[in-house]
């Protein structure tokens, strides 16, 4: 999504680029630069006027004058100020009360329902939370049905009425919902509203009076990043009559510029809390302001990188592969479970960009999510016993493969060689670690 922010900034540093020292009319020309690149990716221009105002004052300091390398202390304020612009501290979500209540709210179009869905699969996944649904849009006619199916999907317990009687009622089906996880002793409830296409009277009535009713320990506005300064506009106008706790970021994977995500903390006062990074149900990360702004400046973010290996890293699992790898046994059954941890990090695209300078590297150079696909088939079109025991790939046996898997023999070739290759380095880095000890 910031890509473009992304290199309109580093233009702006490249000013400094060579300069002995930070003078007042450097400075001056970078943030006009700065300000330029912000108001481009469509953040308010009340935003970008106080952000470049507060670097420029920095910027001059006693110390800053005097230093050395004026272009890189210049990234630093930058960075620091983008931090501070999106909330500055990460924030958590409030889960206090038993059950803890979650009250979701936004336009039709938003990902209310979806996120609920991925939210409820974090705080099981991640937390250890035993997790309610509950349907109160009951305008939409599938809207009931998605969230059952997306319940259904990561193992949640939705909750809806659609008798006659109750199904216009949003504020009785909640606090049945509410009534029913207590008694069942769920941890958690997350209330699903409705939307409308546009704020209007009756649904910010509709779910003032749900909010009054439920008194949720928190309440999220949920907001598509792709909407722009739409978005800031909508979220201050929810915030006036809600008084909610926190904003969420959906669809932050697209092709907007931005804007909604720097400038809606400022806007409403209000932290971000969470990001939706694309359509699976695990694409959902703790917004962290400072990790932002590194990816931002084109730095990377290699602390989530990590933290995503580390939450599909299987200990037990690691060893067994090691062991493999050590009696030079590692298979294709062992690369293909290496293969769909990598997928379970997220889309390529977005693990490529927490790898410091690696959207530079591969700028104009498609990422696509179906590059294993090819690999995938060609093992899937393997026997069992082939994929346990490579060595038995001979001729006759690689011409059916290919074949099955659509591809050509010099591919599967390629990819033969690239995967024996791949062994061979793995076992030569664990006796490297090996003699270390």
């Amino acid at each position: 999504m910031f890509d473009n922010l992304s290199e309109r900034l580093e233009r702006s540093f490249k000013i400094l680029k060579g300069e002995g020292r930070i003078t007042e009319i450097n400075v001056a020309e970078t943030v006009k630069d700065i300000r330029k690149a912000l108001l481009e990716a469509d953040v308010n221009y009340k935003t970008a006027k106080q952000f470049t105002d507060r670097v420029k004052e920095k910027a001059m300091g006693q110390n800053v004058i005097n230093a050395v390398r004026p272009g890189q202390l210049m990234i630093k304020i930058t960075h620091d100020e983008l931090a501070e612009l999106m909330g500055g501290e990460t924030q958590e979500i409030n889960l206090k009360g038993s059950p803890a209540v979650i009250l979701m709210s936004g336009l039709q179009g938003s990902g209310k329902t979806t996120f609920a869905s991925k939210l409820a699969n974090y705080l099981q996944t991640k937390k250890g939370k035993k997790v309610m649904l509950v349907a109160c849009d009951v305008y939409r006619p599938a809207a009931i049905e998605q969230l059952r199916v997306l319940g259904e999907q990561i193992g949640a317990k939705v909750f809806s009425r659609q008798d006659s009687d109750i199904s216009n009622q949003p504020v009785k089906i909640a606090q049945e919902a509410i009534a029913e996880a207590r008694k069942m002793g769920y941890d958690v409830v997350i209330v699903d509203t409705a939307g409308r296409l546009a704020v209007d009277e009756q649904m910010m009535n509709e779910i003032a009076a749900i909010k009054n009713a439920i008194e949720p320990s928190e309440t999220l506005f949920v907001v598509d990043a792709m909407t722009g300064q739409d978005a800031v506009n909508t979220a201050k106008e929810f915030n006036d009559r809600l008084d909610f706790d926190g904003v969420v970021l959906t669809k932050l994977d697209g092709d907007a510029r931005g804007g909604a995500a720097l400038s809606i903390r400022t806007v409403v006062n209000k932290p971000i809390k969470f990001i939706g990074t694309g359509e699976k149900m695990e694409a959902l990360d703790v917004f962290h302001p400072a990790r932002m702004a590194d990816r931002i400046l084109g730095m990377g973010d290699v602390v989530s990188l990590v933290e995503r290996a580390q939450e599909q890293y299987d200990e037990e699992e690691a060893r067994r592969i090691s062991k493999k790898i050590a009696k030079n046994q590692f298979d294709f059954n062992d690369f293909m479970g290496q293969l769909s941890q990598i997928k379970k990090m997220g889309s390529m695209k977005e693990l490529m960009g927490m790898i410091p300078g690696m959207d530079k590297a591969l700028k104009g150079v498609e990422v696509s999510d179906d590059a294993f696909k090819p690999i995938e088939a060609m093992i899937n079109s393997m026997t069992p016993a082939e994929r346990a025991n490579p060595a038995l790939l001979n001729g006759s046996r690689k011409n059916r493969i290919a074949k099955g898997a659509g591809v050509t023999i010099v591919e599967l070739n390629r990819f033969i060689k690239q995967f024996e290759q791949t062994s061979k380095m793995m076992r030569k880095v664990q006796q490297m670690s090996g003699k270390r000890r």
